[in-house]
């Protein structure tokens, strides 16, 4: 396997992100300083900044269906954690695109860092679906905003794709590629609408279907 594979396999890091950890001189394989194309095995002791790095044997992927109320962290600091909702065998596995503790559905959790860089780097641009709720109807000149120009946020333009749910406008299916902090929430916030709830359905392939809250599915 190749050096910057096994690197993400065991992190969860990007491979380019392990190709720079090899390039700083932070990463060295039975001692030595690698290539940035060295092939290792299970014999090879790999560290990274001196800890030691051993790739799962197993590479897993599971969906959990999030409830409301838990945040996505190991530390929830007094709050639940989504690490209460898994079976102890699924705690060393890592979020990939996380849920505020306010929102709910469809999270992703893996230990293959391959596949959690091509979820979540913005050159994939994979889809995330979400069901919206309003605290009041959006007006079309809003949507119109949203959808064709974006909105202006302290980190850059939020561009979103909505898709009416209901008449007079409360719920909304929103599409979206990127994958900033709160960016759903900030976006109607800009415009003085406050997101009541937040469900994520899908994220690239994967869909939520009907799995119930708080349940887990390998895929």
């Amino acid at each position: 396997m190749r050096i910057n594979k096994f690197i993400a396999q065991a992190t969860g890091l990007s491979r380019r992100t392990a190709d720079t950890a090899i390039a700083e001189g932070r990463v060295a394989v039975n001692g030595q300083v690698p290539g940035p194309g060295l092939q290792v095995t299970e014999a090879d002791t790999v560290t990274l900044d001196g800890q030691p790095l051993s790739a799962p044997a197993t590479l897993i992927t599971i969906m959990l269906n999030k409830p409301v109320g838990y945040v996505c962290s190991r530390d929830g600091q007094g709050s639940r954690t989504i690490y209460d909702l898994l079976a102890p065998e699924y705690h060393s596995l890592k979020a990939v695109g996380r849920l505020d503790k306010y929102s709910s559905g469809l999270l992703l959790l893996t230990n293959d860092g391959v596949l959690a860089n091509q979820l979540t780097h913005p050159r994939y641009a994979k889809q995330k679906v979400y069901k919206v709720s309003l605290n009041r109807p959006l007006e079309p000149l809003h949507q119109q905003m949203i959808n064709d120009y974006g909105i202006k946020l302290d980190d850059g333009v939020s561009k979103l794709t909505l898709e009416k749910v209901d008449e007079p406008g409360f719920d909304w299916r929103v599409r979206m590629s990127e994958g900033r902090n709160r960016q759903i929430r900030r976006t109607f916030s800009a415009l003085d609408y406050t997101v009541n709830t937040l469900h994520r359905t899908h994220f690239g392939s994967y869909s939520l279907g009907d799995l119930k809250p708080g349940q887990v599915k390998p895929v």
